[in-house]
């Protein structure tokens, strides 16, 4: 008979549970990073942090219906959705009936870092729709690199904006930790594709209400 040896199953066992459990941290640490925010960075016009860092119009007008937009400029649904219901948006902003709030994400990698922060530069300009209009009726295929931040200084000037402020902004990454910190904030908010729409805090359903204009509208009235 062989004689047991509870020593080396018990040390066997507790060797697969630290590797199970250092899989699990590893794991998670992504996770936790990518939901950190660096309370220190510089923070374009129009942003709150307290409203997830995102460009907000209408934020002082009340008892109209709160719109979160998570999107990503190279997101080709982005585009869609825009051109679907960009100009109805615009026109809840215009016409004060809504507080809209852009999160601009960053999820398909450096290009989309760079539209992120050019459009922090263009809300700093006030040109901030002009240019948010202007990136979608020029999107390419993603990561094509035909978003360099010197092609996004062209599309700019197209968009109204030719201070050398914008230039400079744009060409340096000025608010390249505001981009993070907007990733942080959608992390946070359970926001993990685009676009991602927000009514008074309730998710719209993207099967039903995001590409039929009149559901879209409806939802916004419905509040």
């Amino acid at each position: 008979m062989v004689k047991e040896n509870p020593g080396k199953d018990s040390f066997t066992r507790n060797l697969v549970i630290a590797v199970v459990v250092g899989v699990v941290l590893i794991m998670l640490v992504p996770t936790i990073l990518s939901k950190q925010t660096n309370s220190s960075a510089k923070i374009p016009a129009n942003v709150s942090a307290d409203r997830g860092y995102g460009v907000v119009f209408n934020g002082d007008v009340k008892d109209v219906p709160v719109v979160d937009i998570y999107e990503d400029f190279q997101c080709p649904i982005c585009m869609q959705f825009e051109k679907l219901n960009g100009q109805y948006i615009e026109s809840l902003i215009t016409e004060k009936k809504a507080t809209v709030v852009y999160h601009t994400l960053s999820f398909l990698g450096p290009e989309s870092i760079n539209a992120a922060n050019a459009g922090a530069c263009s809300a700093d300009e006030g040109k901030f729709l002009n240019f948010h209009r202007t990136l979608y009726a020029n999107q390419q295929a993603e990561n094509s690199g035909a978003w360099s931040n010197d092609v996004l200084v062209v599309l700019g000037q197209t968009a109204g904006i030719a201070s050398k402020n914008f230039t400079s902004c744009v060409k340096n990454l000025a608010y390249k930790d505001w981009v993070s910190n907007v990733a942080a904030a959608g992390a946070k908010a359970n926001v993990n594709s685009t676009p991602t729409v927000f009514v008074n805090g309730k998710e719209l359903d993207r099967n039903t209400e995001y590409f039929s204009a009149d559901k879209f509208k409806a939802a916004i009235e419905r509040g």
